[in-house]
């Protein structure tokens, strides 16, 4: 019996010495889109607006963390303060496709067991990232999309909405925009170069067809005055057990058709945690992100060839994307709370908050 006491002393002496306390590493960052964010499109009323609803989702994460709660749940916290506002592309100020709906992806991965789960296209779940949660924690499947997600989401009890609480005034103008710069673009590809109205709508034209397809005609026509910008918003977190874990949510691309998907809801693509690496979340034009599977990769550059995280992120989103022709960016934490968040667009919503309470909310590059 003694003999007995005396080993589980020292298991238990073993199991206490290898359970480190990660405390003063917790660290949380967060994003809500990339893109041609600039001062010049910013006003300092919108400017301020943004900051204050990203420092709030900076402190409903931090709060879980410091309370000892997962990284799963500061992500899904502080993701859900996103997801509530109408001035991000998720959940309420989610983007319009192209037959005026508003269809919803998210993702979520943790990096302890490589659990993930994610849901695609779905219209009325009120916060896609709980119902991404649900999939990982109570389901047997990685992804579920359209009604299938959605009425999984409703038998799990997560709030469901009629589709009209996700329309926002100035998405749907943005939705009419985009159809009208469309259809401006199929006459001129019809018409020729110079459509039948010699040099002058020729070169007016030619101007069009450099636009880029956001639908937006000028720099004071983007929706918010904000600027052209990829909508996703995305939390990375590392808690006080050593743990790390990735969520991303979106409304996608404004006017998108036929049951497009992004990256958000693709793990490895835009969303990827793994503890002997880090936790990742993309923001940015979601093909380009899903065939250089730009998650993971960080992770593998990091597995793979021993690159610490900020180089490896650099390595994927400045160089590789770049290369590809890839637009957006990502941010990445790390199991020692190192950050990364690197983007190749004129700006970012980005922010993090470490164990010390220390924060900072960027939005430009400079």
């Amino acid at each position: 019996m003694k003999t007995l006491s005396l080993a589980l002393l020292i298991t238990l002496s073993c199991i206490s010495a290898f359970a480190q306390d990660f405390s003063d590493k917790i660290t949380l960052v967060i994003h809500g889109g990339a893109g041609t964010i600039t001062r010049a499109n910013m006003s300092p009323e919108r400017e301020k607006a943004y900051r204050e609803a990203m420092n709030n989702a900076l402190e409903k994460g931090y709060d879980v963390l410091k309370k000892g709660g997962t990284s799963v749940q500061a992500v899904e916290a502080a993701i859900h303060v996103m997801e509530d506002s109408p001035l991000f592309n998720a959940g309420k100020g989610a983007v319009f496709t192209n037959e005026g709906k508003n269809e919803l992806d998210a993702a979520i991965m943790e990096g302890k067991t490589l659990k993930a789960g994610a849901v695609a296209g779905v219209t009325t779940i009120k916060n896609p990232i709980s119902a991404a949660i649900a999939v990982m924690d109570q389901s047997v499947h990685v992804m579920m999309a359209g009604k299938g997600a959605e009425q999984f989401a409703k038998e799990k009890g997560l709030e469901i909405v009629d589709p009209s609480y996700f329309y926002t005034e100035a998405r749907y103008k943005a939705l009419q925009r985009a159809k009208e710069e469309e259809k401006t673009e199929l006459d001129h590809d019809a018409k020729g170069e110079k459509g039948g109205k010699g040099e002058k709508g020729g070169k007016e034209e030619r101007e069009i067809k450099k636009r880029p397809k956001t639908g937006f005609r000028s720099a004071e026509d983007l929706i918010f005055m904000e600027g052209r910008k990829f909508g996703t918003v995305g939390c990375v977190a590392l808690d006080k057990y050593g743990n790390l874990a990735a969520g991303t949510s979106t409304g996608g691309m404004t006017n998108k058709k036929y049951g497009r998907i992004g990256d958000a809801p693709i793990i490895g693509a835009g969303t990827y945690a793994n503890n002997a690496t880090c936790a990742v979340s993309a923001t940015g034009h979601g093909e380009y992100f899903i065939r250089s599977v730009v998650a993971h990769d960080i992770s593998a550059l990091m597995e793979y060839k021993g690159i610490n995280l900020v180089d490896a992120a650099n390595e994927v989103v400045m160089n590789k994307l770049v290369e590809r022709g890839g637009e957006g960016g990502v941010i990445a934490v790390d199991r020692n709370g190192n950050i990364a968040m690197p983007f190749n667009s004129e700006g970012m919503y980005r922010g993090y908050i470490k164990g010390d309470g220390k924060r900072e909310i960027l939005i430009y590059k400079d």
